[in-house]
């Protein structure tokens, strides 16, 4: 589903600010939680899990992470304590039956095509499916009351892009500060950067501009 990405802040740790003023001890308590309190799986049955992990590796994929960041645990724990974003779409169930919903119509859908799980299909015929699901061209009978397109744009690819940059990891790939407690941004200009901001890599810059 993704493109090979490269960063523009290879060298860069958004870590290394843990004990400067860019951070306090709320925020770094809040950090280390996501760092070392992954949650263990409480909403979704085992077929349902290894679905989610399986889109979620697809979706955003992580083959030069010896440590991914985990994204599928701390979906289930959002669904599993209802922690909604203040929106419900009119077409979409409530947020615990989507998702359930969603997950089994996604293997429903391998199973239709290719006659063995999600899990199991190779990346190209993963990447297939969800193309699909994302223009609403399923085949599964198992989609019924449920439009694929929405679940998948609005509550899949949302979720799963929101807990992958709430993560430090991710942070650090982007350039990204973490949060702005207590010292903020002051430099908010386009092309503007505060002193204790990350700084592009001049080769890596070049190299995507040679190749636009």
């Amino acid at each position: 589903m993704s493109k090979e990405f490269t960063s523009l802040y290879p060298n860069y740790d958004v870590l290394k600010k843990w004990d400067t003023p860019s951070w306090n001890d709320i925020t770094r308590a809040v950090i280390e939680k996501r760092l070392n309190e992954v949650p263990r799986r409480r909403f979704f049955t085992e077929r349902q899990w290894v679905t989610l992990v399986a889109v979620c590796d697809r979706v955003m994929p992580q083959p030069d992470r010896s440590d991914p960041v985990p994204i599928a645990p701390w979906i289930d724990t959002r669904v599993y304590e209802r922690q909604g974003t203040g929106t419900h779409y009119a077409s979409l169930p409530p947020q615990q039956e989507c998702w359930r919903h969603g997950m089994d119509a996604i293997e429903a859908e391998a199973q239709h095509r290719h006659r063995r799980p999600f899990d199991k299909l190779d990346p190209v015929e993963q990447d297939l499916i969800l193309h699909a699901i994302e223009k609403n061209e399923v085949g599964s009978s198992a989609w019924d009351g449920l439009p694929s397109q929405n679940f998948f744009r609005h509550i899949l690819l949302r979720a799963i892009v929101e807990v992958y940059y709430a993560h430090p990891a991710a942070w650090s790939e982007i350039g990204f500060g973490g949060p702005a407690s207590p010292r903020g941004y002051v430099r908010l200009p386009e092309n503007r950067r505060d002193p204790w901001e990350a700084e592009e890599h001049a080769a890596v810059a070049a190299q995507r501009l040679a190749a636009t």
